[in-house]
């Protein structure tokens, strides 16, 4: 069940086709919505673009906020709405219990402590948004920082859902044991405290422990069966990608001297201050990087 969802202008009826109509369902711009999920009300926030294509699948791309975040913040922070303004696509804000997600590993908060199925929530947000909207399968994609992009890892462990994940600031934790291949682009800062880029636990209230990122990334060169990554530095960014089978690229930016923060996000030097939190970087603009992947990254053929 849906609900929450306010019709646009001129919103058509449907009757007749056995689904609803996108204009029906959900409205242009920002709405929110809720979803049960093991008898658990979770809520998630939806942006529509009024430049939408009328006709034919279009992408979604569903962002994950970090710990102590929520949708919103993250629909505020980070600059997707935007960017789906100009290319068309649809983003989904999920909100974690207590602001955060189980990832595994024990990993985060009150989700981690309870087994929260996350996975099971995010999944069906995909099929409610996919009824709704006229959704491209082979264009369905996941990211986050920190604690979110954890979960972007855990989606694509244990589903076959997405296309390709984005994380920024993250780690895997938990057992991964057969996963499916999968594009995957991972930006990280050589300064992060909070997830070590070398590996190891981390500072902050969730003591993360995770292996060193390049080794991370390692791992998913071989899930995705690929040869040795390019690798290319400009600046303080050094950019390793690897071209594998398929299209399940593995791509790995480094970004010299930054901490655990969203490149290019929304600088917000009070909360900075006050909550101890790394400056966002501006060597790079996440958002833009990671869409540029997501763009060259469908799903192919077969899975």
């Amino acid at each position: 069940m849906v609900t929450g969802c306010t019709p646009g202008h001129g919103a058509s009826t449907g009757e007749g086709t056995g689904r609803p109509t996108a204009t029906e369902t959900v409205a242009v711009g920002s709405s929110t919505q809720t979803i049960t999920v093991g008898g658990q009300a979770r809520t998630f926030h939806l942006y529509r673009p009024a430049s939408l294509p009328l006709s034919g699948a279009v992408p979604l791309v569903v962002m994950l906020h970090g710990g102590y975040g929520s949708g919103t913040q993250a629909e505020s922070s980070y600059g997707w709405d935007a960017e789906a303004d100009s290319q068309h696509f649809m983003v989904a804000y999920p909100d974690g219990i207590d602001h955060a997600w189980d990832v595994g590993g024990g990993c985060c908060g009150t989700p981690g402590r309870t087994n929260v199925d996350d996975v099971a929530f995010i999944t069906q947000l995909v099929a409610i948004v996919s009824h709704a909207l006229p959704i491209d399968p082979t264009r369905v994609y996941a990211t986050g920082i920190s604690n979110g992009g954890m979960l972007a890892y855990r989606l694509a462990c244990d589903t076959t859902v997405f296309a390709a994940i984005g994380p920024d600031s993250a780690t895997l934790l938990g057992p991964c044991p057969a996963p499916a291949p999968v594009a995957v682009i991972h930006l990280h800062g050589t300064a992060d405290h909070n997830i070590p880029y070398n590996g190891g636990q981390g500072d902050g209230t969730a003591k993360i422990n995770g292996p060193a990122v390049p080794s991370l990334i390692a791992t998913w060169r071989e899930v995705d069966h690929c040869p040795a990554p390019t690798v290319e530095t400009a600046g303080s960014v050094t950019t390793s990608v690897a071209r594998c089978p398929a299209g399940h690229d593995v791509e790995l930016v480094t970004i010299a001297g930054a901490g655990h923060q969203w490149p290019g996000g929304e600088p917000k030097p009070v909360l900075e201050r006050l909550l101890h939190l790394d400056p966002p970087s501006t060597a790079l603009n996440a958002t833009d990087a990671i869409w540029r992947f997501f763009a060259t990254h469908p799903k192919p053929a077969g899975g």
